[in-house]
């Protein structure tokens, strides 16, 4: 069913957001971008060549979850891992220009921090070369973590967790994250990678898209019916409070313990680049029900928030007065 939310009724949390205390669990990445133009093709492949113009940073994965949080007045204490290089320390530096705490990153000398560089040429994505390690952490940087988790969650207002697979959330991390927060009475919302779904039983909120849905249940997302049918099985397989299946677009689908199934129409007004956005769901959703905020309204405010972030080109961030226009109806 589609539900109608007053952006008037929501309105009034977006101030509840400021100071909530997040800790952010997950993969962090440096993302950097080549600008610039194309004006032939190269004579050794059939391939352009792009005249590099610019170059600038941004933070990726639970590191732009972490400045989702800080923009919107949060308070996160980051856990992760970066190797010991130059963009470990490129992304601490990043970190530290927008305000986020970075005691709990972890220098791991055997493996490297994620980079993703995207070349851009006219706005337009041309390709993308990922520099990084999938192990799990192991060893010394894996107790640090448990450490952290354990000293920080204690004073932490909720868990959100950012998962994209690159060896930070396994089993031997989330579980004890999971059942420490549960057992605190913190909400823990998380950022799914599709291989890892049992590992979430139990949390508040999974957040996957349309194609991470349908991966998780072994089916294939092409209708209304198959929606249902997923958002459904998800929600009852891991005992969620709520499966939130972000649909691009066509908005996104809640799936509450209750038995409801709520549709938010998409609130976008044009669609620069979609990246991070999922980055910004978790982040709001999750800093919602760390205010007290239910289910509905911490959706409608990630849904508002996923709508002005994919306005710009690039990862990207939503202020409160951008997200208080949004709401309010403001072009």
């Amino acid at each position: 069913m589609t539900l109608d939310v007053s952006p008037v009724d929501i309105l009034r949390w977006v101030d509840a957001l400021e100071g909530r205390r997040i800790v952010v669990l997950g993969d962090v990445m440096l993302d950097r971008y080549l600008w610039g133009r194309v004006e032939r093709i190269s004579p050794e492949a059939p391939v352009p060549i792009v005249e590099v113009e610019r170059e600038s940073h941004s933070l990726g994965g639970a590191a732009n979850v972490a400045h989702n949080l800080v923009a919107l007045g949060g308070v996160p204490r980051l856990v992760s891992v970066i190797g010991e290089d130059a963009a470990g320390q490129r992304l601490r530096a990043e970190l530290a220009v927008r305000g986020i705490e970075t005691l709990e990153l972890v220098t791991d000398s055997e493996r490297r921090t994620t980079v993703k560089t995207r070349i851009v040429a006219h706005q337009q994505h041309v390709v993308r070369a990922d520099e990084e390690d999938r192990v799990p952490v192991r060893g010394a940087p894996l107790r640090q973590i448990l450490e952290h988790l354990e000293r920080l969650l204690v004073d932490a207002d909720a868990l959100v967790v950012s998962d994209y697979g690159k060896g930070v959330v396994e089993p031997e991390v989330l579980v004890p994250a999971m059942a420490r927060a549960l057992e605190l009475g913190l909400t823990v919302s998380v950022d799914p990678k599709e291989n890892h779904f049992p590992l979430y039983k139990g949390a508040t909120v999974i957040t996957p898209n349309l194609y991470e849905a349908g991966l998780a249940v072994g089916n294939r997302i092409r209708d209304e019916a198959s929606l249902l049918a997923a958002g459904r099985e998800l929600r009852e397989r891991l005992h969620l409070e709520c499966a939130l299946i972000t649909r691009g677009a066509d908005g996104m689908s809640l799936f509450l313990r209750d038995g409801r199934h709520v549709h938010l129409p998409t609130v976008a007004r044009e669609v620069y680049d979609v990246t991070g956005a999922g980055d910004t769901v978790v982040a709001v959703v999750g800093q919602a029900l760390a205010a007290g905020a239910d289910l509905i309204t911490a959706a409608s405010l990630a849904n508002h928030a996923a709508g002005e972030v994919i306005r710009h080109t690039g990862t990207a961030v939503v202020e409160p007065e951008a997200l208080r226009l949004s709401l309010a109806g403001s072009p």
